[in-house]
């Protein structure tokens, strides 16, 4: 079990809220399924095979169920449904590039609940510079009814996309905690060598194992890990690593003719990602707010996340022909793009004591602090045919720490 020790775990267990009849019954077809597909593999399944299923299983994974997911009501808050400020700063950049583009779409990869692309696009007409048309990226159904909902209430009109846009893509793709739930390998150094951790099945439950040798390609991406760490990682080191993003990047080159991508996500330069501290990495479950280190049990039921080595992103966007534009905090990012200019219009508009005032300066703290959202999230920009975005990146400028 990573992420917790074992009296962390009881702990957490023992806090949980109990299932409803349906909640348990959701998730006992979901490990069902897993535990024929893993008795049809041979007795255990790569940890990305399990994220995919638990995600995305048709009707039964986490993303393609029915249940609320954000906010308040469901697992986990991210930024744009906190506050509309963070879309509002988010905007001046989009606004930027596609002024520098002389207009273009906007392309929102993993949408949500909609509620970045609704606050987008009105903040976006607010400056003058709507963009051509709006395309949301979802691989789920329920939340694409979400989605069409929220941007149905807001007047806006939108389309919806099954796979990337073809080639010949111009204007910005944007995407908020998006890369953390791509499925990613996991590792264990054993004395021997790295081991793959996989899933197994132990009586009724599912249980980590435990395979050697690595497959090609954890092998080669463990490599060049090690190749730019100061000391090898110790014997017992857990972690992982997300071989999926080199190749998603590669397929957004191959569409963008023209543009900018501004992805924000939980994560490290690949030092920090992999430090000997970090000994049991940064893979997480989120179920009602509760954040934990098991993501093999309530399976269906709860959210899996990853951080992202936003060293191999960087390195994956400028071996596939993207500029890497921009690299910062997302406190640096949202001081850098108007945050407090958002907050004094607000100010000035509501009054000091007014709930929209201190609802909007609690949401904005939680943004930027430190110990909240502000140092943990990072955003990174990529461009292509078009000068790299000023607004947003012209504070703190971190890409020197991604070493590329």
């Amino acid at each position: 079990m990573q992420g917790e020790t074992a009296g962390e775990a009881i702990a957490v267990r023992a806090s949980e809220p109990a299932l409803s009849p349906e909640e348990a019954a959701h998730s006992a077809a979901l490990l069902a399924r897993l535990r024929q597909v893993i008795a049809d593999s041979g007795g255990a399944i790569t940890f990305p095979t399990f994220m995919e299923m638990a995600l995305y299983a048709p009707g039964l994974g986490y993303y393609s169920a029915g249940a609320r997911k954000l906010g308040p009501a469901g697992d986990f808050t991210t930024a744009p449904e906190l506050t509309p400020l963070f879309a509002r700063c988010l905007a001046r950049t989009v606004a930027e590039a596609l002024t520098e583009l002389g207009g273009g779409d906007l392309l929102e990869i993993g949408p949500g609940s909609g509620a970045l692309m609704v606050e987008l696009a009105g903040e976006l007409v607010r400056l003058g510079t709507p963009p051509r048309r709006l395309l949301l990226l979802e691989r789920s159904a329920d939340l694409r009814e979400r989605q069409a909902a929220a941007l149905a209430a807001a007047g806006l009109e939108a389309q919806w996309l099954d796979a990337l846009p073809p080639a010949g893509f111009v204007g910005v793709i944007v995407g908020n905690e998006l890369l953390d739930a791509m499925p990613a390998a996991c590792f264990r150094i054993a004395p021997e060598g790295p081991v793959e951790r996989l899933v197994g099945v132990d009586g009724d439950s599912l249980a980590w194992r435990e395979g050697a040798p690595v497959t090609p390609g954890l092998a080669a991406a463990l490599e060049a890990i090690a190749h730019d760490l100061e000391s090898p990682l110790p014997v017992g080191y857990c972690s992982e690593v997300c071989l999926a993003a080199p190749a998603w990047l590669a397929s957004i080159a191959e569409r963008m003719q023209r543009g900018v991508m501004v992805l924000a996500d939980y994560g490290y330069p690949r030092r920090e990602y992999y430090h000997p501290q970090r000994a049991d990495g940064t893979l997480r479950a989120h179920h009602r707010h509760r954040a934990h280190g098991d993501p093999l049990r309530l399976v269906g039921l709860q959210d899996i996340s990853v951080h992202v080595d936003f060293t191999a992103v960087a390195r994956a966007g400028a071996a596939a022909g993207l500029e890497l534009a921009g690299f910062t905090t997302q406190a640096g990012f949202l001081l850098a793009a108007g945050l407090t200019d958002a907050l004094a219009d607000i100010l000035a508009q509501a009054g000091p004591d007014s709930p929209d005032y201190l609802r909007a300066a609690g949401a904005a703290k939680r943004l930027v602090l430190p110990g909240e959202m502000g140092e943990s999230v990072k955003v990174v920009a990529f461009a292509r045919g078009v000068p790299a975005p000023r607004t947003g990146f012209g504070g703190r400028d971190l890409r020197g720490r991604l070493g590329v």
